[in-house]
Formats: structure tokens, C-alpha cells, sequence
């Protein structure tokens, strides 16, 4: 089964657009075809970001937790090491980390976050790949 991490931008495009790539991708975890990877500081970012005002009239709070539950439940928490690599926004690194860690796909919309890598790709590029 191919692993994944899915970056932030991911989850809340996947809520806020329910027929596009990234809901797809989503749904794919949900059934259980693709394996998420996390690790604490990714669930804790989900549920900050998935709370915000900002998305209370998009996202509805049981659809986000019930989310939430079955991503602990049907994903693997990944121990993963710092990285040394350089990454422009320090705060991604966890989703690099915990992708190197596990040998899986990064999924992002913000490929210049991170540093010039193949595991990195779009929901486009990884579509490309999996669906090849």
C-alpha cells in the first residue's frame, strides 16, 4: 500500500472542495487504499487548523473529529529524526521528516516550502504517479 503525508493545505482543500484532487486523495485514505503517516505535531496542527473561525461555516466539527479518529485509528504514527535539510518554512519540516522516516509521498500544494525533493509532489503529480 503506498504511503502518504498529506500536508495541511491538503486536509483543509480536500473540506473546503469535496470533488477536487485533494478530497480524492483524502477519500483514498479514508478507505483505506492509501496509508496516512503522522505523527503528533501533524495531528495537532490538523486540529488547529481545522477549528480556526475561519473554516466554521465550511468544515463542520464532527466531520473534522470523525476525520480526525479514523486517521489515528487507520494511519501509522511515525517516530521520525530531524532532518538537517535546509526548508523554508521551519514549520513544515515535520511533514518532510515524517515522510523521510516512513518512505512515503509528501502531497502538498506548496512544493516551494520544501526542498527540491522527489518525494514531494502535488496532488496532480501524485495522481500522475499512482494512478501510471
Amino acid at each position: 500500500m503506498k504511503k502518504v503525508v498529506l500536508d495541511t493545505n491538503i486536509i483543509i482543500s480536500a473540506f473546503l472542495s469535496p470533488t477536487g484532487k485533494p478530497a480524492a486523495i483524502l477519500l483514498s485514505v479514508l478507505r483505506q487504499e492509501l496509508e496516512i503517516q503522522y505523527n503528533t505535531e501533524i495531528i495537532v496542527e490538523y486540529e488547529q487548523v481545522l477549528s480556526r473561525e475561519k473554516f466554521s461555516e465550511k468544515i463542520r466539527f464532527a466531520d473534522a473529529q470523525a476525520f480526525l479518529e479514523r486517521l489515528r485509528d487507520f494511519g501509522a504514527n511515525v517516530v521520525a529524526p530531524r532532518s538537517k535539510v535546509d526548508i523554508p518554512d521551519e514549520t513544515d519540516r515535520k511533514f518532510y521528516d515524517t515522510a523521510k522516516a516512513a518512505n512515503a509521498i509528501l502531497v502538498t500544494g506548496n512544493k516551494k516550502h520544501y526542498p527540491d525533493d522527489e518525494i514531494i509532489q502535488t496532488p496532480a503529480e501524485f495522481f500522475a504517479l499512482w494512478n501510471s
